[in-house]
């Protein structure tokens, strides 16, 4: 017993920890005030950025919406990258006669093709600032505007802005976009809070100079994800205090949930891939606490098969802190992208994250996944 009490009070002390942890994701949230763009009158010569893969049935939409931006035509330009693709993507990106094509022609296996494209695109491009977002992407048409007078306005050198979900066909894919909201807002509570650790690539502006000042991808190149989030820590590392996220609906860049388990395990192995490469010890310290947290759950409720009396009074604080604290996280998050309708959804979820977060804390660590038809690690 006295074995199951030191998991019992351990898994209590996790608990606090948790629900401190997403406290102060509240606070960095509610730091962040919203950002409404000036009457400034831009300057800012632009790249905008678009590694494609196999994206035939999308591509077209996402370059139309770029090519309607409402910023200066003669400020900006549009430059897509076609990854080895095997479908029709640079026929239609060809038939853009405004946008520049670049096509890799890499003839060696690599495990980072996208950096390589990213990477290849900045080489070429004639923009102080660099925006990436991603080939599945839409956008209003107030999107870059706001951005260029956020960054004219601030100064920053990276600016992380929104992404969400939308056109969701499932209860799967509105799970997903609620848990990918979370996954935001989690990313800007950071921001906030001055401690930057993730950020989205389908919505990321940085200055083309700072990109070469901390030697681009150089140190990172070998992974096949991060050419987010690492390049983040890169730049908060010499820029820690002109980081900054835009708070703006106008600035949010939309894209699709995955249709099946399958492409959505591969997608969060891959995000998940890159943990093994932070620098920060703290951030490493608080994800392994996070799902210890989790793992902590699953073994209460085992538990709690055997010897109900001494463990589901801890299960039930664990459960019911974790779902409160989230719920106050996301009810502002679901607020601010205008889908409060998806949080009937919560509690169902909160259980399968449960389940997802532990999973994913070892396959997205060990071995390879699938991406974009690939095998990388």
């Amino acid at each position: 017993m006295e074995i199951l009490d030191a998991i019992n009070y351990f898994s209590a002390f996790l608990t606090l920890i948790y629900v401190f942890v997403v406290a102060t994701f509240i606070i960095g949230w509610i730091k962040i005030k919203s950002y409404h763009k000036t009457h400034k009158v831009p300057t800012t010569l632009v790249s905008i950025i678009v590694a494609a893969r196999n994206e035939e049935d999308k591509i077209g939409k996402t370059i139309d919406d770029i090519l309607a931006q409402s910023y200066q035509k003669e400020l900006f330009e549009l430059i897509v990258i076609d990854d080895h693709s095997t479908d029709q993507t640079a026929t239609i990106v060809k038939s853009y006669p405004e946008v520049v094509l670049i096509q890799l022609n890499e003839d060696k296996a690599l495990n980072s093709y996208k950096k390589m494209a990213i990477q290849t695109a900045i080489g070429q491009a004639k923009g102080d600032l660099i925006v990436t977002t991603d080939a599945d992407c839409r956008m209003g048409a107030e999107w870059l505007a706001t951005i260029v007078n956020y960054y004219e306005t601030t100064g920053c050198k990276m600016i992380s802005s929104p992404v969400a979900y939308f056109e969701e066909k499932s209860f799967f894919e509105q799970a997903q976009a609620l848990e990918f909201s979370y996954l935001i807002g989690l990313g800007a509570s950071t921001i906030g809070n001055k401690n930057p650790s993730t950020c989205n690539g389908a919505n990321l502006a940085y200055e083309k100079k700072a990109f070469f000042e901390v030697g681009g991808f150089k140190g990172i190149d070998d992974l096949a994800s991060g050419d987010d989030e690492l390049l983040l820590h890169k730049i908060s590392a010499i820029y820690g205090d002109k980081i900054g996220f835009l708070k703006s609906k106008a600035a949010i860049v939309y894209t699709h949930a995955k249709a099946t388990v399958g492409e959505f395990i591969q997608q969060r192995k891959r995000w998940a891939s890159k943990s093994t490469r932070y620098k920060d010890k703290s951030v490493i310290i608080l994800g392994i606490s996070v799902w210890l947290f989790n793992l902590s759950i699953i073994l209460n409720a085992l538990l709690a098969v055997f010897f109900p009396t001494q463990t589901l009074p801890f299960l039930a604080f664990q459960l019911v802190s974790k779902l409160l604290v989230e719920f106050v996280f996301l009810n502002n998050m679901m607020s601010f992208f205008k889908r409060k309708a998806l949080l009937w959804w919560l509690p169902l979820l909160n259980a399968l994250h449960i389940i997802y977060i532990v999973y994913i804390g070892i396959a997205g660590n060990s071995g390879k996944y699938n991406w974009k038809g690939r095998m990388v690690k």
